[in-house]
Parts: C-alpha cells; structure tokens; sequence
C-alpha cells in the first residue's frame, strides 16, 4: 500500500526587500554558487544579488538562460557548474529557469537556492522540473530526492513583474484545489510520489479561497507595482501554497490538457503556463461535471484577470476537431495526470469538454455573467 507523502523546501522566506539578504542565507549552504537567469530577471535582480553575495565573500559565477527548461540547456549549465566548481546553484527568474536550475543542481549533486522575479507558477517549492524539447514541446517531469534549500521571494520585485505574469500565477494556482480535489477522492498518487495527505488537501484548499478570497485587489495593485496585503497574500498562494498543494495534493485533469496543448503549433505557444493551465481547469471541471454555476463562478474570476476562457483567446480560433484530439491523445497518454481525474476519460472526452468550454464562454454567454 503507498504511503502518504508531504514535502517542502527547507526553508521559505517572503517580503519586501527579501533579495538584499540573500547572501546571509547562501552562505550557510556554500561558497561557490554558480547562478543561472535570463537577462530580464537579472536586469532587475542582478544588482541587488551580486552586492549581497560580494558583502558576505561568495565567490559565484553567473550563466545566462537561454529560455527552454531542455536537456540540452540542462547540460550545457551544468558544464559551467563544474568548471566552477559549484557547490550549489542560484536560480532566478520565471517558471522555466527554475525548473533548469533544479536539474542543473541535480546534475550536479548540490543544492539549490530559488528566487522567483515573478509569481506566475508554482514551481519554486517544488522537488521537480518541466522538462521540454528546446522547441517547447512537453517533453516529462523530472522528479529529485528533495526539495529546494531556500526559496527566496522578494515581493517588491514580483510586484513590478508585469500584470499579466502575476494573473498567470493566480491561474495555476487555481489548478491546485482543483485537481489535489481530484486525485484525493479518487485516490491517485500525489506528484512527491504517495497518497494525498490531508495537510496537502488543507493547503490546496485554502489556496484556492486566499486567490477567490484577495486576487482581484491583488491584480489591480500589481498593475500599479505596488505592495499590499493583498499582494503578500497572493504571493504566497502563488508559490507556497500552490507547489505544496501540487506536489503533496496531486495534478490531474488541467495539467493533462495544457501538456496537451503544447503540442498544437501557432500563436498558443505565445501564451504563459498558467494562461493554459486556466483553459486546462475549466475542462478539467467539465469532465468533472459540476454544475454551470460554479463553471461560471470560474469563468468570470479568470475574465476579470484577462485570463482566457475561450478558443479565440488561446489563438485556437481555427483549430480543428482533429487538432483537439491530438490535444487530447496527449492529455490521456500513458503516464498523464489525467489518471488523477479518472481513468476512463479519452481523447474524444477532452476534445468535446475543450469546445463545450468555448461554448459556456463565448461573447453571447458572457452576458449572463455580468
């Protein structure tokens, strides 16, 4: 019989001004990082980064992400790594040098410091990686022996993050009750590897109220890069309680199909993570088969965050009936989180929840909502 199972990171700290102390923190895990970021989080993160390292006499070396969580970009740091010596490794910025960050320290057997320059995914917490092809196709996830050794979040920062990576964050973690839910009453397999524990259905839960409860307010202060409670409180759902109720809770049904999605071709590809995994929820919850009233209750949140809920806003306008069930095979595929939902649903299951999803949103039903 599996066991249940809950992980977290060693340790989580969040506020204004965080990032100035992080050198403090390193230097109680190692004397050699090798930091990994894009240019646009390092253009903001950098300065403040490198003072606070210099300040404590940490000899780090920085590598500049090439933008795909791949194998390649993988290896490719990791060689820097040993070149350096690492002892452990930094990562900063979005979804996607996080992820590479933990495969790189992975590779490398040390530890691992994220620092998030935005809170649009719950990927910070987590002991594992999205890994995809280096033409963005959903490749697999790549699980570790533990979680992160600091997960550092300077809400300042995540602040003046642009608005729509903020809303992209509220909607994945709007997944998290939703499918640890799932996986909990159907007894599926959490993604630390066990059943669901009550504590991970407890945070998912409460994640869910905190962003239904404060997201809107949130959004409207970050459009403005301003820190709030309401932004402290967000933050929070998005990175804390979010990667811990996935991780402990369990994906199922709106992952499945935003993994699906990645392996159409077009502009759907210009969409974040959460802005696919915000369509994929609303199909999960159709599979489901909850009334219309909580659909709608989900679909008016997400359109007042500019999130979509519609084929024309993924840029699927066009798409085709087979194109939807390529969608779908990949959802159900061998090793999917489907399973989590249920077992029993197909490829035809999601390609009709994916257009009756579209059809519960268009322009003429969005008049009933207001």
């Amino acid at each position: 019989m599996t066991n249940i199972i809950f992980v977290s990171p060693g340790k989580y700290v969040q506020g204004k001004g965080a990032l100035t102390s992080i050198g403090e923190h390193v230097k109680q895990l190692g004397r050699k990082p090798l930091i990994l970021s894009g240019r646009t989080a390092w253009g903001v993160t950098g300065e403040t980064i490198r003072n606070s390292l210099q300040a404590e006499s940490i000899d780090f070396r920085f590598v500049q992400f090439n933008g795909e969580s791949s194998i390649n970009e993988v290896n490719r740091i990791k060689r820097e790594g040993e070149a350096h010596g690492a002892d452990i490794v930094i990562g900063v910025g979005g979804g996607k040098a996080l992820d590479t960050a933990k495969a790189v320290a992975d590779e490398l057997n040390v530890g691992v410091v994220i620092v998030p320059s935005i809170a649009s995914t719950d990927a910070p917490t987590s002991a594992l990686s999205v890994i995809y092809t280096d033409e963005g196709v959903f490749e697999a996830y790549k699980f570790y022996n533990k979680n992160p050794d600091l997960v550092l979040v300077d809400t300042a920062i995540i602040a003046k993050a642009p608005a729509r990576l903020f809303a992209s964050g509220i909607a994945d973690a709007m997944a998290t009750w939703v499918e640890a839910r799932a996986t909990f009453n159907g007894n599926g397999t959490a993604m630390a590897g066990g059943r669901t524990s009550i504590a991970a259905v407890a945070i998912a839960q409460k994640c869910e109220e905190t962003l239904f409860n404060h997201a809107i307010p949130a959004y409207k202060a970050v459009q403005k890069g301003v820190v709030t409670k309401h932004v402290e409180a967000v933050v929070e759902a998005n990175t804390l309680l979010s990667g811990l109720g996935f991780e402990s809770g369990g994906l199922a049904g709106a992952h499945a199909v935003h993994n699906g999605f990645t392996e159409l071709a077009g502009d759907i590809h210009h969409l974040t993570h959460g802005e696919k995994v915000a369509y994929g929820t609303l199909v999960h919850l159709m599979l489901e088969f909850h009334p219309e009233e909580e659909l709608r209750k989900y679909i008016a949140f997400y359109q007042k965050l500019g999130l979509p809920t519609t084929l024309k806003e993924l840029h699927l306008e066009n798409v085709t009936y087979e194109e939807l069930l390529k969608v779908g095979k990949a959802a159900t595929q061998e090793g999917e989180t489907m399973k989590n939902l249920s077992p029993d649903i197909t490829a035809e299951d999601v390609a009709n929840a994916i257009l009756a999803v579209d059809q519960l949103s268009a322009p003429a039903a969005k008049e009933v909502l207001v």
